[in-house]
């Protein structure tokens, strides 16, 4: 128990507030329910909505770590925090595990309207596809008098039960059905005839209008035009909703007359504006479609006005046309609305003159708000100054056009000082006004494609567009690298250096020791290699090894990107001086530490991990995992180190998570970030990363994605020059192609095959229960969790139809197609990798590979003696095939003993598919390297192909060579989705 609550409090402190409510909501919903639970492993699942298939959780109380099969980034994520909740409380009622709840079912209110007297109402009980109807009263099924179906009542139900209480019958009368729909004001549990309608309290009233007539007017009532059916019971459908009908409180000639319709000649149109429709208003909704009513009192003539504003840099111009002065009355839309005091009497002709000068005059129209921005605006508020009517507001008059701004730069030391202000004499003929402008403010108009900016003082003036379109782009980097007192970091001082001689300015003293950064390293000097180092450097090592002492001694950060397999962790080591700390993933701790003792044995190494672990201070290199990093932030905090290194470091990629802060908030003297796949998603992963190697290199977060990440995300290639420029010296990235010649060729192959007809069968019903619906919600900006939803169950139904929840399948033609191709493989003496993204796959594949007689290792993320299961497959005489979780495996792990790679099921990420791929295409095979490709013809995996081509391009942009691409944007899901 005292593991389980360390684990309850560890992971309470990890979830944010929203992930934790959640978890919170679904223990009190009953959906955690327990598989299994060993000393150190406890596996629970978590129930979800519309049954599909529920995740698993992994927690490990002795290490308070915790695992979920579920695709969220957040971490840890609603599943997580739930099976822990649940956990506990199991644990304090003497459970080894929570037990299943019994499904349970909601209440539908179903109006029938095939009965004479009025509607019918049934209530029915709906249990997934089941639906019974409810025999009993809520109260007596509560109380255990009577059994019946299982379901959750909620307020609502509860206020109709009390009204039905006080009825027999099924045909209610009309106060009782008003109640009914008042109670179900909203819900969405209801339907007519068993079609679903939306219910609302509001009342429907009949509305009285005023129209032309030969001689007069005349006033009648009639039904509101959304009423299309009335029942009996006073109650209406009203579009889709369910309304009851309101009390009108006409009297008996009202109820006679109006119906039909009165007629008031125009001498009686004073008794109809001063006494019938005052009284009528208050009753009913009132709708004048005639010009003739008088005012009891006639008033000044019609007139424009307009109202002039500024909204931000816009000229807001809204003109209205308006009887009295102050106005009593304003003509909207060809109604007179009354503002206050008496009614004037409406004059038509000098309406339309007026219209008519102001149309003719400045091409307005009344009553209609237009917005003026840029040189348009100044144009306008010129015409205005001209206009002779009447101009309510000041906005106008912050809109003149003053001279061209005139740039500054200054350096001094490595502070930047950028300005821009008006010549001189540029109040010549103005009233005196500041012509002050932030260097901020010009910049951003200028992003934002606009020729003029406002001027604290009122007024604009021109960009100098030419001089901003040679340097603007640096200097918005630059400025957004500032510190609060103007000094730019040392990770920024070769763009401020560029800046200079561009400007033919001296460059900032401390730029000249970075000199090599600037000239593609060249000139970085050859550093000492360590007195223990036990390995044969190859070129590119060296020249990796010498990089990394470069920006140490320059007190910067380095991530070494290198392609998977070139030996980043040998680089790594050759730079590392005593006092370090590597944090890597869990499964990586051994592999680091055995490098260690290979490479540079003379290094002490400890690991900080486990239950019971205590930080060893006389080490010369400490190991942990990213987990023991985020939950020992403050003990880790404490110490100075000399290095820091994270590897896979695509771990800190989310930097709004807990796992970012923490290492953003550790402190050493020198930083390395090591991964081959510095963009997985997006790249706000790349910023998060340089953010913390080199803070300030690429601005603030927002800033970061308004100036690179969307522009090249839209395909904007000199956006996307800028940033590989920038992030140049502090990004050693080089591929296996270009650095190791003599590493044997990988080649990819597609392996198509056809789905069987009752697999088809499978996958287009998949496809037609949701596809049409998630493909709408999209292109009106729905949300994309829906979308991946129906997407995860399309590539499901595409690998092996039992992976759909609800179906059931023995055989599977893609695994088919996996064991011919296996077997062959085995027979002609090859060893082979097969990776799927679900371990559930994998179950799927297990009894295929015993019946052909292939026998197999398995790694995923509940394989403890992950050494042991390497060392047996590494062996001549061990398995010729191993089973491998793209999430445990495709990162770290050295396979050189298989030349053969099965991807069973296309990952929209190209890069982890190149991960995996690269455990056994890298430094120290000597075989050719086979990829294949697993892929169902005519279904959802050929058109993620087609996606991996557009993100490796998007990729090779930025890092200008391999890389990986952004995630699955709303564009990405139409295109896999649409037909």
């Amino acid at each position: 128990m005292k593991a389980t609550q360390a684990l309850f409090e560890a992971m309470q402190a990890s979830a944010s507030r929203a992930s934790w409510s959640r978890g919170v909501e679904l223990v009190r919903a009953n959906a955690v329910s327990g598989e299994r639970a060993e000393a150190n492993e406890i596996v629970l699942r978590i129930s979800t909505r519309q049954g599909l298939k529920a995740p698993l959780v992994t927690l490990y109380p002795e290490d308070e770590d915790w695992e979920c099969t579920c695709s969220g980034e957040e971490n840890p994520c609603e599943h997580a925090t739930a099976a822990v909740i649940a956990l506990r409380k199991a644990r304090k009622e003497g459970l080894a595990l929570p037990r299943a709840a019994e499904q349970t079912g909601r209440l539908r209110y179903r109006f029938d309207s095939q009965v004479p007297s009025g509607l019918s109402l049934i209530r029915e009980v709906l249990t997934g596809d089941r639906v019974l109807p409810l025999e009993h009263s809520l109260t007596a099924l509560a109380a255990g008098r009577v059994s019946g179906p299982k379901f959750d009542a909620d307020a609502r139900d509860m206020n109709v039960e009390r009204i039905l209480a006080n009825y027999r019958q099924s045909v209610l009368p009309r106060e009782a059905m008003a109640q009914i729909l008042d109670a179900l004001d909203g819900s969405k549990r209801v339907a007519l005839d068993r079609e679903p309608v939306s219910v609302s309290s509001e009342r429907v009233l009949p509305i009285a209008r005023v129209v032309d007539a030969p001689g007069g007017v005349r006033l009648f009532v009639e039904q509101d035009p959304t009423v299309t059916r009335t029942f009996g019971s006073g109650v209406v459908l009203a579009g889709n909703t369910l309304r009851a009908l309101g009390d009108p409180r006409l009297n008996g000639r009202e109820r006679e007359q109006l119906p039909r319709g009165q007629f008031f000649s125009n001498d009686q149109l004073g008794e109809l504006v001063s006494e019938v429709l005052p009284g009528l208003e208050e009753r009913l909704p009132l709708d004048i479609q005639t010009t003739r009513l008088p005012t009891t009192q006639r008033g000044d003539p019609p007139r424009i006005q307009i109202v002039t504003s500024r909204k931000g840099n816009a000229l807001v111009v809204l003109p209205t046309l308006v009887y009295g002065n102050p106005p009593n009355a304003r003509v909207d839309a060809g109604r007179l609305v009354h503002i206050q005091g008496p009614l004037p009497v409406r004059d038509g002709a000098a309406e339309r003159a007026e219209v008519v000068g102001l149309e003719r005059g400045l091409g307005l129209r009344p009553g209609r708000r237009i917005e003026f921005t840029g040189p348009d605006a100044i144009a306008f508020a010129d015409r205005l100054g001209a206009w002779s009517g009447e101009l309510v507001g000041q906005g106008h008059r912050d809109f003149f056009q003053a001279p061209a701004l005139e740039p500054a730069v200054h350096v001094r030391g490595d502070a930047l000082d950028v300005s821009f202000s008006l010549p001189e004499d540029a109040a010549a003929g103005r009233p005196a006004r500041s012509g002050a402008v932030s260097a901020e403010a010009v910049i951003g108009a200028w992003r934002r494609g606009e020729s003029l900016v406002s001027l604290n003082g009122g007024g604009f003036a021109p960009l100098p567009e030419d001089w901003l379109g040679r340097f603007g782009h640096r200097i918005a980097d630059l400025l957004a690298a500032r510190d609060e007192r103007g000094e730019v970091p040392a990770c920024v001082l070769p763009d401020l250096g560029q800046l200079c001689e561009d400007l033919d300015q001296p460059p900032p003293p401390s730029l000249q020791g970075l000199r090599p950064l600037l000239e593609n390293f060249e000139g970085i000097p050859a550093s000492p290699l360590p007195d223990d180092l036990q390995a044969q450097l190859r070129e590119y090592q060296r020249q990796g090894i010498d990089w990394l002492h470069f920006l140490r001694k320059a007190r910067l950060g380095a991530l070494l990107a290198d392609d998977m397999g070139l030996g980043k962790t040998l680089q790594t080591l050759c730079a590392l001086e005593k006092r370090s700390l590597v944090v890597v993933p869990t499964s990586l701790i051994h592999n680091w530490g055995q490098e260690i003792k290979r490479f540079r044995p003379r290094l002490t190494v400890s690991v900080y991990h486990g239950t019971g672990r205590s930080l060893d201070p006389d080490s010369d290199v400490v190991l942990t995992s990213y987990a023991i990093m985020r939950l020992d932030t403050d003990l880790l905090g404490a110490e100075r180190w000399n290095t820091l290194v994270l590897d896979e470091a695509q771990n800190i990629k989310n930097p709004e998570s807990q796992v970012a802060r923490a290492a953003q908030s550790l402190s050493a003297e020198f930083r390395v970030a090591l991964t081959g796949t510095p963009v997985e998603n997006r790249l706000e992963e790349l910023w998060s990363q340089l953010h913390f190697l080199n803070p300030g290199l690429l601005g603030g977060r927002r800033d970061f994605q308004e100036r690179y990440a969307r522009p090249i995300a839209e395909g904007d290639e000199a956006a996307a020059a800028r940033l590989r420029e920038r992030v140049r010296p502090f990004v050693l990235r080089r591929l296996k192609r270009d650095v190791a010649p003599e590493l044997p060729p990988r080649s990819e192959v597609v392996l198509h095959c056809e789905l069987s007809a009752e697999e088809r069968e499978v996958y287009d019903t998949v496809r037609a229960a949701s596809v049409s619906r998630v493909v709408e919600s999209l292109r009106q900006g729905g949300n994309m969790l829906e979308a991946l939803e129906a997407l995860l169950r399309l590539r499901q139904a595409a690998c092996h139809a039992g992976l759909v929840p609800g179906q059931e399948a023995e055989r599977s033609t893609k695994v088919d197609l996996l064991v011919e191709r296996l077997s062959q493989a085995f027979e002609e003496g090859h060893k082979a990798l097969v990776f799927s993204q679900w371990t559930s796959f994998l179950d799927r594949v297990e009894p295929a590979l015993k019946a052909a007689g292939i026998v197999f290792e398995r790694l995923d993320g509940s394989t403890r003696d992950r050494p042991g299961v390497i060392a047996r497959f590494d062996a001549a005489e061990g398995a010729s095939v191993m089973l491998i979780s793209l999430r445990a495996g495709g990162t770290g792990l050295n396979l050189t003993s298989a030349d053969h790679v099965f991807l069973l099921d296309p990952w929209w990420n190209p890069a982890v598919e190149d991960q995996a791929a690269d455990r056994a295409h890298r430094i120290g095979q000597t075989r050719p390297v086979v990829v294949h490709r697993l892929v169902a013809l005519d279904t959802v995996e050929e058109r993620i192909l087609e996606l991996h081509a557009r993100k490796r391009a998007l990729a090779e942009a930025v890092l200008g060579a391999g890389g990986s691409g952004s995630g699955l944007s709303r564009g990405d899901l139409l295109a896999l989705l649409e037909d």
